[in-house]
């Protein structure tokens, strides 16, 4: 089984521009409006220690020499930041080249819980290589998960051969309301852990040691992860619904429909689909739950679809009411998504909520960071278009961000993640 929790290998390196704030001003903006990011998950809530989804912050997972990418099946943790990255002008090949194997050293040492550089420097005059927050706190179950944007194979770095042959940037979609700042990238860094300040040490440090040849383009700060892995519960989003109840699980499932196969050098890696998705919490707040059911399909409290009596029931779109209306909306959130309604078309989720604080409205701005994996971006499209159309839940939401990206394999020990970009 890939990513079974042991240990990797080290190395990393320092570099200049720092991101800018755009990490700390989320976090200050989360922490405004009472966001459980700076606190350890079961000292915010004591429970969570006791339920299937107790946290062992020991568990460390490998990096090199794996079957499949980290943080994909890995089961999802419980806080995440999500940064892309564009390559500064000018830079060179040989710029783009180092990045990707710096970052792959830092990666590996990031997540065996140690420093990607000396903390403490031998000189007085010297700079830390790592900004050492981390020091002394577990893994944490932290994965690194890279992701290369369309815009990378542009003309700049003479790569349009390599160019993963289903990596182009999205259509646009009817849910589009997108903003330049908040979406697309050269790179995607996505860092989920289960403890916020490895988290966050993590995609500091990351940018921290590029910005030499990289700036960030945008970031959002996940926490309540909004899908469930293997033997979890399933989370809820913030309109109190539990989301990602039929997610892919199985092995067939990932081998269909997550993993690439006969993909040169991209084979064993995958496409990472990002919407910034807000949601208009307030005046879903003042919604009757009867009619938030309808709109999803399924009951609030226990999640069950509106055709059964328990959350994992098959839901069952062709049973009818007395008066002869479907008992679920062909219109309703799960209706539209469900496989069966699709050609069997099916998609990892691995999302988290999020907040920004207070709008300019004075009201919360909040929402999901979805992130769903597949071997073909076209089944993204193909749901989104759907759901984009036609979903109930629509006057609720707003698509603002928007990215994709490829996900490369797992890279072998003494190697780094997408050098076969470079031969």
């Amino acid at each position: 089984m890939s990513n079974e929790p042991k240990h990797t290998e080290p190395s990393g390196l320092p570099r200049r521009r720092l991101f800018q704030g755009a990490v700390g001003g989320a976090a200050v903006s989360a922490l405004a409006v009472g966001g459980s990011w700076g606190l350890d998950a079961s000292r915010a809530n004591p429970a969570a220690a006791a339920d299937k989804d107790a946290i062992d912050l020991t568990t460390q997972y490998p990096y090199y020499d794996q079957a499949e990418p980290v943080g994909i099946r890995t089961p999802p943790q419980r806080y995440s930041i999500f940064m892309t990255f564009d390559m500064n002008d000018g830079s060179l090949k040989t710029d783009l080249q180092s990045l990707l194997a710096r970052w792959t050293a830092a990666s590996a040492q990031l997540m065996r819980a140690q420093p990607i550089s000396q903390v403490q420097p031998h000189s007085d005059a010297g700079v830390g290589g790592d900004t050492g927050e981390a020091l002394g706190l577990d893994a944490a179950s932290l994965t690194v998960t890279i992701g290369l944007g369309p815009s990378l194979f542009d003309d700049r770095f003479d790569l349009a051969a390599k160019r993963p042959r289903l990596l182009h940037k999205l259509p646009a979609l009817p849910s589009d309301n997108l903003a330049a700042a908040t979406s697309d990238g050269d790179f995607s860094v996505q860092v989920c852990a289960d403890d916020p300040q490895v988290c966050y040490h993590a995609i500091r440090n990351m940018a921290r040691m590029a910005r030499d040849v990289v700036q960030t383009r945008w970031t959002v700060m996940g926490f309540g992860r909004a899908s469930a892995g293997k033997g979890q519960q399933t989370p809820r989003n913030l309109f109190g619904f539990k989301d990602g109840t039929r997610n892919v699980s199985t092995g067939v499932d990932f081998d269909k429909h997550v993993w690439l196969k006969d993909a040169d050098w991209m084979t064993g890696g995958t496409y990472q689909v990002v919407r910034k998705i807000e949601m208009n919490i307030e005046t879903w707040d003042a919604d009757r739950v009867s009619d938030q059911e309808h709109i999803f399909g399924r009951g609030k409290t226990h999640g069950e679809p509106l055709t059964g009596k328990v959350e994992h029931d098959t839901p069952r779109f062709a049973a009818k009411g007395k008066d002869g209306t479907p008992l679920i909306a062909p219109t309703s959130h799960i209706a539209l998504a469900a496989h069966e309604n699709n050609g069997g078309v099916k998609i990892l989720r691995r999302g988290y909520n999020y907040t920004d604080g207070i709008n300019e409205f004075g009201q919360l701005d909040a929402g999901l960071l979805f992130v769903c994996y597949q071997n073909d971006p076209a089944h993204f499209v193909q749901l989104q278009r759907k759901l984009g159309a036609a979903d109930l839940l629509n006057e609720y939401v707003k698509h603002i961000g928007s990215g994709l990206f490829a996900i490369p394999p797992s890279p072998k020990s003494g190697h780094y993640i997408g050098e076969q970009l470079f031969t």
